[in-house]
């Protein structure tokens, strides 16, 4: 172990079970409230031989919750499968009249929802009507009163006692059923893990903290996806030009492109890529879903710009909640990026005929669930997690809801730097020769980075710019070589680079923060940096 490793691992206090976890370590799925009910409901459809109907969502979670479903419920032996989406721009989230005429449509016997549920109610209730039953796995926020369902498996139940399960992602929780039907012998032990790449992906890229749970469950599936028997990732892992797995990969080339499906038409695409047998058909969808990409990217960078036109009024407000003609499938990552770019909670609302269609982000600890039952007067419906939430106002309501979504911040937010929360400035490095190879490998068996487990920021402490060179067709991006006092060099680079970084000179000294990277040019590995933060050593932080 490098001597850098070690400082890392002292400063972050953590144990050999984080480093090294163990997969038979993993907490029994049976201390999820209704699980013993859930797996005796699928042991009957397969006596039965029921129909069964999978409802999940149109994100990256629901997506690969429900391929997760299909492969467990075939697992056991079930032969009757469906698979059915929700569509984001006229079904919305959750369970809906559709569902249910599907289900009658098709004679259903059994509907097994994935990352919903949890607050449809009246919908299940007419499913019991019709005699048809519904297991619900979830991880969304639930009432006092659960919806009358064959059952609820959800762990932020109040009666779920293992205070771990609750950071699970709806596919984690999808697993622990896979886990479940697997300790009772309905399906082959050990078939499980190899559903462990799904895991992975969902739980990153639905935000989830990187707890015990699933550190333990995403440290086996980055390691599952490396060799993934999926024809469809592989294909899409081929179209993002990996040179690595890892977390960056995963948040920011595999997740955009699984979610463009259904921000930009319907998820159908991304659940077929993810359930396709036959490598070309699934480089065909993966080249299609990089195209969807693309104009995401398009509408997304258009509503960014467009809502940072009003930035210096925005910056005086708790929390942004702004609206306007904009495309309703990227506005929560619109959110996302505006709280990246103020520092600040942020509601974007798309314009959608009678209606106003929010989403958000939080920043700071602030509960999203917790000020949506604040605002609920104002609202028609709304819910989520604390970190990202869905919500729906008339257009009436938008200049109320914006008072109370302040007025609420104001009363209950505890502030506090969020760097805490992103670890910054995590070690400081005064010789660059101690970001080697060696430590980058071993860096890497931190993987996967996500909250809870930020990826760690080196700041070069007290470096000369040698080298500093614009980049880009804009010349958006800053190339820079710095060297430390012993003359040891390092590349880095700052992406999108602030204009102050822009003025920088060669011969002047800086503290440089980075995200430590690896270049693989024609073989030849190198250490670089990508810059977080900059700031000249004469001068203040900025």
């Amino acid at each position: 172990m490098t001597e850098l490793f070690k400082r890392l691992v002292k400063k972050r206090g953590l144990s050999e079970h984080f480093l090294k976890p163990k997969y038979d370590e993993c907490i029994d799925p049976f201390f999820l409230p209704d699980m013993e009910k859930a797996v005796g409901r699928i042991k009957k459809a397969k006596e039965n031989k029921d129909r069964v109907l999978i409802y999940g969502d149109y994100d990256v979670d629901g997506v690969t919750a429900s391929t997760l479903m299909f492969d467990v419920l075939s697992g056991v032996g079930i032969k009757d499968i469906e698979i059915m989406l929700p569509n984001r721009f006229s079904d919305g989230y959750g369970m809906s009249d559709k569902v249910l005429k599907e289900a009658k449509k098709k004679q259903i016997n059994l509907v097994v929802t994935v990352d919903c549920g949890s607050r449809n109610h009246e919908i299940i209730k007419e499913f019991n009507e019709l005699g048809i039953d519904v297991i619900v796995t979830d991880h969304h926020e639930c009432d006092d009163i659960l919806p009358e369902a064959a059952a609820v498996v959800n762990p932020k139940r109040k009666d779920c006692k293992n205070k771990d399960l609750k950071d699970l992602a709806g596919v984690g929780v999808a697993f622990k059923l896979a886990q479940a039907v697997t300790k009772e012998k309905m399906m082959r032990n050990g078939q499980e893990k190899w559903l462990l790449d799904l895991v992975l992906i969902g739980t990153i890229c639905d935000s989830m903290k990187m707890t015990e749970e699933n550190r333990r469950l995403c440290y086996f599936g980055m390691k599952v996806l490396k060799k993934t028997r999926r024809v469809g990732l592989s294909e899409l892992i081929k179209v993002c030009q990996a040179k690595r797995i890892n977390s960056e990969l995963i948040g920011f080339r595999i997740g955009p492109r699984l979610n463009a499906s259904g921000r930009m038409a319907t998820a159908e695409r991304s659940l077929q890529l993810l359930m396709e047998k036959n490598s070309a058909e699934a480089a065909r969808i993966a080249r299609e879903l990089n195209d969807l990409n693309g104009k995401r990217k398009a509408e997304q960078e258009k509503t960014v710009n467009d809502i940072l036109k009003t930035k210096e009024d925005l910056e005086k407000k708790d929390v942004v909640v702004v609206r306007g003609k904009w495309h309703e499938g990227v506005i929560g990552i619109a959110a996302g990026k505006i709280v990246e770019e103020l520092r600040k909670p942020a509601i974007v609302f798309a314009e959608k005929g009678e209606e106003l269609k929010g989403s958000g982000r939080s920043y700071n600890d602030f509960n999203l669930v917790e000020a949506l039952e604040y605002c609920k007067k104002v609202i028609i419906s709304g819910g989520g997690h604390s970190e990202a939430c869905g919500v729906k106002i008339m257009p009436d309501n938008f200049d109320a809801f914006d008072k109370k979504m302040n007025e609420f911040y104001r009363k209950k937010i505890v502030k506090k730097q969020s760097n805490n929360k992103n670890n910054s400035e995590e070690i400081d490095i005064e010789d660059l020769s101690e970001l080697s190879l060696d430590f980058f490998e071993e860096l890497n068996e931190l993987e996967p980075f996500a909250d809870g487990n930020e990826e760690p920021i080196f700041v070069l402490k007290n470096v000369l710019l040698i080298n500093v060179r614009k980049m880009g067709k804009n010349n958006e991006h800053l190339g820079i070589r710095v060297r430390d006092k012993k003359g040891n060099m390092i590349k880095t680079v700052a992406f999108y680079a602030s204009e102050k970084w822009m003025d920088f000179q060669e011969g002047q000294r800086a503290d440089v923060s980075i995200f430590v990277i690896e270049n693989d040019f024609n073989g030849q590995k190198s250490v670089e940096g990508r810059i977080v933060k900059m700031r000249l050593v004469e001068e203040e932080v900025f």
